[in-house]
């Protein structure tokens, strides 16, 4: 990257508001996100967050594409890839002892073990990653730990949700809610994979998890606010269940003993886009 667009990435990035903005925006990547959620999530007001993004896509660090009447804001990814190269390479002179915790032998071998810890997260841990969970301990044969947990979780799992697990045959005397500090305590278990599975909870600041696991935001509309008959909204969450079927079953089937991480990485965004989503009710 040259020095001075990359200078002009920093002083853009200086910003609080404009780094909490291109940070949102990297834990969505690489799917859009509206101004609208953008402004919710942050506290901002609309004419603030407009100046923020105009300055970050003037600097190259985010696209914008129009879909329908909605405005989707997402990061451009070469631009950040540039940038962080920038500073490790060119800044940093390539200096091992800079770049040792980052480019580790470790991270270029294909992630085979027998078994991986895979969290998935939603704002209330009653239906989405209740459902997401529940599949991948039964879709995995034995090759993932699965487990859920909530931003904000609530005090029971829903029990439409709870209907259609075991219409599909799926044990749910394990599930039960839970926050997600359960899993960011020193003994936690170290997760391989974290996915959000709604827009809310990939929204939220979360700290680095321990690991490096790999990342995904397969978000779905939340199946708890469908409205209509019971029948209308037993639908809802039919398909919200079959959506994450569909992911998940696609995720099982990756070849982990033949790719990297980056291979992997690579994967799981393309099942984040492709896996169509529930009409809402």
């Amino acid at each position: 990257m040259e020095q001075n667009r990359a200078a002009h990435a920093f002083a853009t990035l200086g910003h609080p508001d404009r780094l909490a903005v291109f940070r949102l925006l990297m834990r969505f990547a690489p799917q859009g996100v509206r101004p609208t959620e953008i402004a919710a999530a942050l506290g901002l007001k609309p004419n603030t967050l407009s100046h923020h993004l105009a300055d970050l896509s003037a600097a190259g660090l985010c696209n914008v594409v129009r879909q329908g009447r909605s405005l989707f804001y997402s990061v451009d990814l070469s631009t950040a890839e540039s940038l962080i190269g920038f500073l490790a390479l060119d800044v940093g002179r390539a200096r091992p002892d800079l770049l040792a915790p980052l480019m580790s032998s470790e991270k270029e071998r294909p992630m085979a073990q027998n078994d991986y810890n895979v969290l998935f997260i939603c704002s209330g841990n009653s239906a989405r990653s209740i459902f997401a969970e529940a599949l991948l301990r039964d879709l995995g044969q034995g090759r993932f730990r699965a487990h859920s947990a909530g931003t904000r979780p609530n005090s029971e799992l829903n029990p439409m949700a709870i209907e259609i697990l075991r219409r599909n045959g799926h044990d749910v005397a394990p599930l039960r809610s839970k926050h997600l500090s359960e899993f960011q305590q020193p003994e936690s278990v170290v997760m391989d994979f974290v996915f959000t599975v709604c827009d809310t909870a990939a929204a939220e600041e979360c700290p680095p998890w321990p690991g490096q696991p790999i990342t995904g935001h397969w978000g779905l509309p939340d199946p708890v606010k469908a409205t209509g008959t019971e029948a209308e909204k037993a639908l809802v969450f039919a398909q919200t269940y079959a959506a994450l079927r569909r992911r998940i079953q696609a995720f099982v089937e990756l070849p982990f003993d033949s790719l990297n991480r980056l291979s992997l990485q690579t994967r799981v965004d393309a099942i984040g886009n492709d896996a169509p989503t529930p009409k809402k009710g």
